[in-house]
């Protein structure tokens, strides 16, 4: 600490001034804070007052600043000093702008700001200049796993941009089921019209481009390492080859859900195809007259939507799968092209065909295809074809139809790999050693796309349904796998054109990834974070809560069983910080300590001042722009809470409740965001964990003779401005009905 100086620089101007005492502040951060240097401009904003901090940091040694003005997350560029470390009082969003007006609310208002300087000296004291990722990795090719439409065009997009390309594609063509469909749905004007797929020139492409080695006939025998120095085994034939890749792109596609599972739908009989084995029928007829497998051509055919999916006895898919309705209306037109006599109805019981997909239904209307509002109920064979029975869901009556082939929307099934809620089980039991769980081990493992060598297990974590976890709102393609993406409909029910466009868009992230990486900087959320956690292992007892809480597969263990950060994966959240019993983890600029201190400097009212205070912890990526989204609409709330940002509520360490409780405050409020299975998360388990460690917070209250009520979670969205408001007055009300804390007495 010799060798730092600290210096805070408080701001006057957007009205600060006029409703805040600045003198106070200043003598706050000078005695109280103890900063070596503290100056007041009225726009500290502005180039004077960037060039007043910068000059201070080149020609007065300072080394950490302390910024009382706005946000953290208002004027970053203005405020980007990345030689020294720096944190931030918020006085503008966080109290000129949300506590009411008047002068009877002077005092708490003061009393407000007042406190959020103490608690931003208190941290700049305790924060370190985060010195970089020395392991970081400088490989920036990317592999792409999967040759199919998707795939190969990750692949393109990349090597256009610059990038070498691996792409390995376990067929022995590329072209995925792509390859497969005689046309496409049409994704340019017209929309009236199949169109050609386009695949075998995409695929010449791929193959001709200087850029991208291709691996056909081939899968992925291991994947070692972290962005920017993965280590590739591919199997080709009985060899293996290796590649250093610096990120991934998994696209492995989908299958067609199993039409032997719907026998009542007449799956398994001889005239009822689902629409994989009509493309195959549509291929062979190579635009003439469709024929079905023994011969017959066919002159009546009955498409039936939704078999097996959207299905609420949890028996088939729960889902839409998105593209069946659009594909039944093109290869109604296959039979309408060929023969405009035949007899073609599309049984749906709700028509969804995104994008452009009401002109391509128009389109096959003016083609005389029939649609028909009905559910199916059997399928039986009749003569020399099937009967349909349906029930009319218009006239609102059972019916029947008759047609020489019956074709199935089945749906798709994504090629994701292992299932790890079922791996892990199995790879503690193989630990123990049963040899059933061994074989089924080495059974899960043929299986696997990616065979990870990470201690969390050989493929990415699933989503619902077995889709690969891709966040659906906040980060599309990003997988809890740091720097491998999937795209396509593994990540979700998609149709060609969106698949596509997909694949564009995790070739864009994997390109951030590797350029992150070599630069020894963090993956979304954080990108750029140049801190990485760290852990005092003399102090370490090996419980292994970090590893397994770890929601991105960062942490291994050394031959000393001691955890072991791996920085390159790390998304720098903080969770294992969190899940710490003895808290021995930290970041350089987050860490106990700089929460801690913050909890400890507030200025606490005694017992009978009628002033409760009110911790709130809220997560820096919804719950504290929604506190932020409040003051900018003027929206009032209680100036008796004091807000700290925390990285994810996963990072929250139960010692800072007991310490805040400890201190005297009233009541801990938690802002985090949504969790279960449509998480909004951003470090996906986090607010789950917070949730379930706060639930065995009830023994440390009691031990304090305190309330359950002083300790509360909230699930907050970016959107929830006026919300959270109403979350903080009501709790504050509350407070205020239970009474000040007993332990205000203790301090």
């Amino acid at each position: 600490m010799a060798d730092n100086k600290f210096a805070a620089y408080i701001c006057s101007g957007c009205g600060i001034g006029d409703k805040i005492d600045i003198g106070t502040l200043e003598k706050i951060a000078k005695k109280e804070g103890k900063m070596a240097e503290v100056k007041v401009h009225p726009f500290l904003c502005s180039t004077e007052g960037v060039q007043l901090i910068s000059d201070d940091i080149a020609n007065e040694a300072v080394t950490h600043v302390c910024i009382a003005a706005c946000s953290r997350r208002a004027k970053t560029e203005a405020f980007y000093f990345p030689t020294v470390a720096m944190s931030r009082a918020n006085l503008r969003e966080g109290v000129l702008w949300v506590v009411a007006e008047g002068d009877a609310h002077d005092e708490v208002r003061q009393e407000m700001a007042d406190d959020y300087v103490r608690m931003a000296c208190a941290e700049v004291k305790k924060m370190k200049l985060p010195e970089g990722n020395p392991n970081h990795g400088g490989n920036k090719r990317i592999l792409v796993v999967g040759g199919g439409m998707s795939g190969m065009t990750s692949a393109l997009e990349a090597a256009d941009a610059g990038y070498d390309v691996v792409i390995v594609e376990k067929q022995a063509l590329l072209g995925g089921w792509g390859a497969k469909l005689w046309k496409r749905v049409p994704f340019k004007a017209p929309y009236a019209e199949p169109q050609d797929t386009g695949v075998a020139e995409l695929a010449a492409k791929v193959s001709s481009h200087p850029r991208i080695k291709v691996y056909v006939g081939s899968t992925v025998a291991e994947t070692a390492g972290a962005p920017g120095r993965f280590n590739i085994k591919i199997a080709q034939d009985a060899d293996i080859v290796e590649e250093t890749v610096g990120a991934i792109v998994q696209a492995t596609g989908f299958t067609s859900y199993d039409i032997a599972k719907l026998p009542e739908l007449g799956g398994g009989q001889a005239n009822v195809t689902d629409q994989a084995g009509l493309e195959a029928l549509a291929i062979a007829a190579n635009g003439a007259a469709i024929k079905r497998a023994d011969g017959k051509v066919v002159e009546s055919v009955v498409f039936v939507q939704c078999a097996g999916q959207r299905d609420d006895t949890g028996k088939h898919l729960p889902y839409c799968s998105g593209h069946c309705c659009a594909t039944s209306i093109k290869q109604a037109m296959y039979f309408k092209d060929a023969n405009p006599d035949i007899n073609t109805v599309v049984m749906y019981q709700d028509l969804r065909v995104p994008g452009m997909g009401e002109d391509f239904y128009r389109s096959a209307q003016d083609k005389g295809v029939t649609f028909t509002k009905g559910r199916a109920s059997g399928v039986e064979s009749s003569g020399s074809g099937c009967r349909v029975s349906f029930r009319d869901l218009i006239l609102d009556e059972d019916t029947s139809v008759e047609a020489d082939l019956v074709v199935l929307a089945t749906g798709q099934v994504p090629s994701a790999g292992v299932d790890l809620e079922a791996w892990n089980p199995v790879v503690m039991a193989a630990d123990g050693g049963a040899e059933d769980a061994k074989q089924k081990k080495a059974e899960m493992q043929k299986i696997s796309i990616l065979n990870l060598n990470y201690r969390q297990g050989p493929d990415m974590p699933q989503f619902k349904h077995g889709f690969a976890d891709s966040h659906f709102i906040c980060f599309p393609y990003e997988t809890r796998r740091t720097g491998i993406y999937a795209a396509g409909p593994v990540r979700r029910p998609m149709d060609m054109l969106q698949a596509t466009e997909d694949a564009t868009g995790a070739a864009l992230k994997a390109i951030q990834a590797v350029e992150n990486a070599s630069l020894g900087r963090a993956a979304h959320p954080r990108s750029g974070d140049l801190s990485f956690p760290t852990a005092r292992l003399e102090g370490c007892t090996q419980c292994k809560r970090c590893t397994v809480e770890c929601p991105f597969g960062a942490i291994d263990e050394d031959e000393r069983r001691f955890p072991k950060f791996n920085e390159e994966r790390c998304r720098r959240c903080g969770t294992c910080m969190g899940a710490c019993p003895v808290r021995v983890i930290s970041f350089e600029n987050y860490s106990v300590d700089t929460v801690g201190s913050q909890i400890k400097s507030v200025d606490m009212p005694d017992e009978f001042s009628e002033k409760p205070r009110i911790l709130i912890l809220a997560c820096e990526n919804d719950a504290y722009p929604a506190l932020d989204m409040t003051g900018l609409s003027r929206t009032v709330y209680s100036a008796f809470v004091r807000v700290i940002p925390v990285r994810c509520l996963g990072s929250v360490n139960t010692i800072w409740i007991t310490d805040a409780l400890n201190a005297g405050y009233d009541g801990v409020m938690m802002m985090g965001c949504k969790k279960g299975d449509d998480y909004q998360c951003h470090f996906v388990k986090g607010s789950e964990l917070a949730h379930y460690r706060m639930s065995k917070i009830g023994d440390t209250l009691t031990q304090l003779g305190l309330e359950p009520e002083r300790v509360v979670t909230h699930e907050v969205a970016i959107t929830d401005n006026t919300r959270v408001a109403q979350y903080i007055n009501d709790y504050v009300a509350q407070i205020n009905e239970i009474g000040m804390s007993p332990m205000k007495g203790f301090n």
